[in-house]
């Protein structure tokens, strides 16, 4: 692994979350070390090429569209989004939230169509931008909006808009049940 991705680089327990259960490792050695440790407890475990950025872009998807962009920058002087070990101030980096149409074209269109290999409901993706290139670091199928996060841009509007989709996908679901009679 360390051939293919290379060091530093990053491990991810599969149910992490907010940082946790998230390492970057700096050499083989420790490659192997927080492989054996990650192995006790999972039969699986997600390895990425680290890409040193500055800021996470995270686009919302719901019903195959972009819904709201946001930047999440890195915690200041870490490599995360969220510094789990620190407590308090500077323990999260800042967050810029843009109209969609604002945010990078190929990182909405890589957002969306990552989240239709997942499904057509509400997902997270989370991009990182490097050398003019976009990736996919992980897909999350249950994204927190924060007021004053992700709805900045949309506001009331934003949660009206899953209202709308998830009251038009039980009105289709009445519906389909009233044909099979």
């Amino acid at each position: 692994m360390a051939e293919l991705l290379g060091v530093p680089c990053v491990l991810k327990k599969p149910d992490s979350s907010f940082s946790r259960g998230v390492v970057k490792v700096h050499s083989k050695d420790e490659l192997d070390d927080r492989l054996a440790e990650f192995f006790e407890e999972s039969d699986l475990v997600v390895a990425q090429r680290f890409l040193p950025t500055s800021f996470d872009w995270r686009i919302g998807v719901l019903d195959s569209r972009p819904l709201f962009a946001c930047r999440y920058f890195m915690a200041p002087g870490h490599w995360q989004v969220i510094q789990q070990e620190k407590h308090g101030s500077g323990r999260y980096g800042k967050h810029e939230t843009l109209p969609v149409e604002m945010a990078p074209k190929q990182a909405v269109k890589l957002a969306v169509k990552a989240a239709g290999l997942i499904g057509d409901g509400l997902y997270g993706v989370d991009i990182k931008e490097s050398d003019g290139k976009f990736y996919v670091i992980e897909i999350n199928d249950n994204p927190n909006v924060d007021s004053a996060v992700e709805d900045q841009i949309l506001q009331d509007e934003l949660y009206r808009r899953v209202m709308e989709v998830f009251l038009r996908r039980m009105e289709d679901r009445r519906q389909a049940g009233r044909n099979r009679r």
